[in-house]
């Protein structure tokens, strides 16, 4: 049985997340421009497969602290919007892994299962990505229900968003690179970006 009303709310937000410019989605948009988009599904495929990883050890993990320990729940909640707060004030000033940075892009020689290889590190090694799902997803748990169909349904709308916004990002590359490459473009991106990462780290710290 699943809470449809909290899996709902949970699409727009975790779309908000994922669309948000990152690792992946950086790395989606530079393989676009290099290989792509045909060839840049199989870097998909792999960032799918470690995002869906890292959801199910969030979910798994952080229920049994939540229902055990509130009080490092609590804690971990703090830290990770002030985590998330401190990387978008490092996107705003164009520094960090998940800036956006045209100048030194990423190997794009690659086989099939490299890429999907490369797809999955990425999402293993992504900072963000551990940062919103232990604590973003707990809200979005009923701890009145069963989990696993709970479980099922998050990871479902993740991988969806994930896939959906990769391919924007891997089919635009070619009109986001002419975009970019204009004077200040990228800074202004980076800008946009860490705002909302700011504003969604001390959303989920205080809520």
């Amino acid at each position: 049985m699943v809470d449809w009303t909290l899996i709902t709310l949970f699409i727009p937000t975790f779309f908000l997340v994922s669309i948000t410019p990152g690792m992946c989605m950086t790395l989606a948009m530079t393989l676009g421009m290099t290989i792509g988009l045909r060839r840049t599904f199989a870097m998909m495929w792999g960032e799918m497969i470690g995002v869906a990883a890292i959801a199910l050890a969030a979910i798994v993990g952080v229920a049994a602290v939540m229902l055990k320990y509130p009080d490092i729940f609590s804690v971990v909640k703090y830290v990770g919007g002030a985590y998330l707060a401190w990387l978008g004030i490092q996107m705003w000033r164009s520094k960090g892994k998940m800036a956006i940075d045209l100048d030194n892009p990423k190997e794009a020689n690659m086989s099939g299962l490299e890429l999907a290889w490369q797809g999955f590190v990425t999402a293993i090694a992504n900072p963000k990505g551990w940062a919103f799902m232990v604590v973003l997803l707990p809200k979005f748990l009923n701890t009145d229900l069963p989990v696993t169909w709970q479980i099922i349904a998050i990871i479902t709308v993740i991988v969806v968003c994930e896939f959906f916004c990769m391919t924007l990002y891997a089919g635009g590359g070619k009109t986001l690179r002419y975009f970019l490459e204009k004077k200040g473009n990228v800074q202004m991106m980076n800008r946009i970006a860490g705002s909302l990462m700011v504003a969604v780290g001390i959303w989920l710290a205080m809520s």
